[in-house]
Formats: structure tokens, C-alpha cells, sequence
């Protein structure tokens, strides 16, 4: 007789067990209960259903479709092309709109913000911060301080077009001279300190004289003989305290040594010409635009 034919009994209940001990406990070979059985090969059936009949399996580059041909995705498009077909009317009349006048709307007016500030979100936040205050590098929308110019005109062109990029011939384009082999280092500290004077900080006032003259000659073609800037050029103003890199001497060495480059994408490839005019009537009210 085979090991397999001896059977082990509990003593107390009488039942078979498995075999398996834990502690001195015995483990009873119960069969499992009806409903539970039931249950499990309801899963099972249920499971293969879904495979057929929803998206499930992965394939190489996608996934097996389902014979319903469901798709949240689809879901999706739906619902967006949902909204894109309600917002057409509006839309269009937004895209051929004059922008000088837009603020005279105010139905238009409140859609373009409200739309502009979705479009905002999705694709300007990411370098102008969430609520558009920026960072180092990345100017403050906030303030009444442009570049390029704030009111609705300039604003869109800077969102179509860009800044210095390579993707758009119409792009803004400028470019600071880095100085590091220009001038001396002692002509760098003495620029650095002419600036510091004008913008209103504390500076040495022999450096500054001589830094005067420099100014002058190196500089004041873009920023202007006061330092004021020039929008034509997106020269910055240097006279006051709203600063793109930062305005303290270690700063502003560095970005007179070696220059700033700041690239700004073009969105007119991305983004619809309503949908360019809605995030420029966002950026226009938030406080700054003129």
C-alpha cells in the first residue's frame, strides 16, 4: 500500500487533513462551500467576457480593441468635440476680432479670459509659473514691465511668433554682447556699478564714474543713455528695481560677461489664432497690460 492510501484524521473532528502542520495545528481538508465555488467560476467567465469585448491584451504598439470597440479616449474626443462644436460661434468671432477693441466687448472679453486662462494653464505655466509671477529667466505677467511692449497687439505677436527661437522667421529676435573678452575685468566691475547707481542701489562712486563712460560706449546703443531700455529692441530698463536675472552685483556681472539668451517657443503652430487671442486677453487683464 502507497503513502498516498494512509490517510490523516483528526482526531477531534474526524476529517481529513491535508498533511500540513503549523505549531501542532492541523490543517482539516474541507471541501470549499458551494457559493463560493459558484462565485470564483462566475469571475472566470466573467474575465474572458471582458477580454472579448473590451480593449485588454497589449500588442506590440497598441492593444487588442474589444469587439464593443470601446475607448475612454474616444470618450474624450467626444466630449471635446462636444464643447468645440458649442464654443464654435464664439470662437470664430473671437479669431476675427479686432483686438484693440476687444476690451469693449465684455461677453467677448469674458470668454476670451476664461478660455485664455485654460490655455494659460496647459502650455504657458510651465515657464511663467501657475499664476504668471515667473521666475529667473522667465518675466513676471503680473507687473506693468514689458520688453517687448503690453498692450493686446504686442502681446499676441510675442505669443505667435516668440522670442528668439529658430522655428519662426517673424520670431522677436535680439542678442546681448557678452563682454568676458570686451572689457577688462576692472571695466566689468566698473559697468556692473554704473548700473547699480542708476538702478538705485549701493554702488562705489569712482567705479561708477568710469562704469558712466563704458555704459556709454558699450551699452547704451540697446538700453538707452539713461539705461531705460528700448522695446524695439527688448532692451530691459536697468533704472528700475523689476529684474529678469536679478540685479545684484554677482548677477549682474555674469549676465555682463557672458550674456543672456532667453528663447521663447512660437505658439502659432500649436495654438489657433482664437485661441492666441483668448490666452493674450489672459495675460492683458491680469494687471500689467496697458
Amino acid at each position: 500500500m502507497s503513502s498516498h492510501d494512509h490517510k490523516d484524521i483528526d482526531d477531534v473532528t474526524g476529517t481529513d487533513t491535508t498533511g500540513h502542520s503549523w505549531d501542532g495545528i492541523k490543517e482539516l481538508n474541507n471541501p470549499l462551500p458551494r457559493w463560493w465555488l459558484w462565485t470564483f467560476y462566475i469571475t472566470i467567465v466573467w474575465g474572458v467576457g471582458y477580454t472579448i469585448a473590451f480593449p485588454a491584451w497589449p500588442l506590440i504598439s497598441s492593444a487588442t480593441s474589444g469587439m464593443l470597440g470601446y475607448s475612454t479616449r474616444g470618450e474624450v474626443a467626444q466630449d471635446i468635440a462636444r464643447f468645440e462644436q458649442a464654443n464654435s460661434a464664439i470662437m470664430a468671432q473671437l479669431a476675427s476680432a479686432d483686438l484693440d477693441t476687444l476690451d469693449q466687448n465684455p461677453d467677448l472679453m469674458r470668454f476670451a479670459t476664461s478660455a485664455g486662462a485654460a490655455v494659460f494653464r496647459n502650455n504657458c505655466s510651465q515657464c511663467h509659473g501657475s499664476g504668471a509671477a515667473g521666475a529667473v529667466g522667465y518675466p513676471n505677467l503680473l507687473d506693468d514691465d514689458w520688453l517687448w511692449g503690453g498692450d493686446f497687439e504686442n502681446i499676441a505677436y510675442t505669443v505667435r511668433h516668440g522670442i528668439r527661437n529658430e522655428e519662426d522667421w517673424d520670431a522677436r529676435y535680439s542678442m546681448m554682447t557678452a563682454f568676458d573678452e570686451i572689457l577688462s575685468n576692472g571695466e566689468i566691475d566698473a559697468v556692473v556699478n554704473h548700473v547699480l547707481a542708476i538702478s538705485g542701489q549701493t554702488y562705489d562712486a569712482t567705479l561708477a564714474a568710469a562704469g558712466s563712460e563704458l555704459f556709454l560706449d558699450n551699452c547704451a546703443a540697446c538700453h538707452g543713455d539713461a539705461g531705460t531700455g528700448d522695446r524695439n529692441q527688448g532692451a530691459p530698463n536697468l533704472t528700475d528695481a523689476i529684474w529678469l536675472y536679478g540685479g545684484d552685483p554677482e548677477t549682474l556681472e555674469q549676465t555682463i560677461r557672458y550674456a543672456r539668451f532667453g528663447v521663447m517657443p512660437p505658439w502659432s503652430t500649436r495654438l489657433s489664432e482664437a485661441e492666441i487671442r483668448a490666452v493674450t486677453a489672459y495675460v492683458h487683464q491680469l494687471g500689467g497690460g496697458e
